[in-house]
């Protein structure tokens, strides 16, 4: 039976905060899309019908208590640069970008995932959020450091704030080669302690801890990482790597809210 309020989860860092803020980590369960999307896939940019992704989408903004027409969403490029906005966007109109702030209460912000790590920072003393879709690019990049500055433009302490990493991939899923922990390393050389070495010159490279230790960094005040991992839970979550390893043509994306409650 199809749920029309799919099932989300949160982070105890702003959980406790609910009465200023209102979080939710998405996966695929709860939807009404079919196939290799099956069955809550939020994402335009996939090969799913665009009725399916719509509804799918209106599902997690009713299941955060959010009008549909209020959700800003980016189109997210694996970059640094986060955007500032009091309104939602046209599908035509979504700023090029992998961070959103806001001080509105009611906006919804929403960014997609599938494997890389979703965030979600609140300062509910100053009313400031953000919603972050950190790939292992725009995390080296800055895309953290980003929406922490933009939060701050608007008010925000980090000393006040609350981050989530959400579902993504666990370090024992994420195999990666020499360009990327040079890439890392170059930029972060702290973040040696987050690589554990594989087969040849493969490593293990851990996304949650890398983004937590950022944001700790920045001085952000509270934060926490769930444990779930996309890539070996396929009946909760889409994962890009699990499809290609399946030999699927495509996948769905999850999605991770927050919205300021007024």
């Amino acid at each position: 039976m199809t749920v029309a309020r799919p099932p989300y989860e949160e982070v105890p860092a702003l959980k406790r905060f609910t009465m200023h803020v209102r979080h939710g980590f998405f996966g695929r369960l709860g939807g009404v899309s079919t196939g290799v999307y099956k069955s809550l896939n939020c994402g335009p940019g996939s090969g799913d019908a665009p009725e399916k992704v719509l509804e799918n989408r209106r599902r997690v903004c009713l299941a955060l208590g959010a009008s549909p027409e209020k959700l800003a969403s980016p189109r997210q490029i694996h970059s640094a640069k986060a955007v500032v906005t009091e309104k939602a966007f046209e599908p035509n109109e979504r700023p090029e970008c992998d961070a959103l702030v806001t001080k509105r209460p009611g906006l919804l912000l929403g960014v997609l995932a599938a494997d890389c790590a979703p965030i979600v920072i609140c300062d509910p003393h100053n009313g400031v959020i953000a919603a972050i879709h950190a790939g292992w690019r725009g995390a080296v990049g800055g895309v953290i450091e980003a929406a922490v500055e933009a939060m701050g433009q608007l008010g925000g302490d980090p000393s006040q704030m609350a981050a989530g990493v959400g579902p993504c991939l666990s370090q024992s899923s994420f195999e990666v080669g020499p360009d990327l922990a040079e890439a890392v390393l170059n930029a972060t050389s702290w973040a040696e302690a987050l690589f554990e070495p594989g087969e040849t010159d493969r490593q293990f490279f851990d996304l949650k801890r890398y983004c937590l230790g950022r944001l700790a960094r920045l001085g952000v005040a509270h934060m926490d990482a769930l444990t779930d991992d996309t890539l070996t839970q396929p009946e909760s979550y889409f994962s890009h790597r699990a499809s290609v390893k399946a030999g699927d043509r495509d996948c769905g994306r999850n999605m991770t809210g927050i919205m300021l409650l007024g």
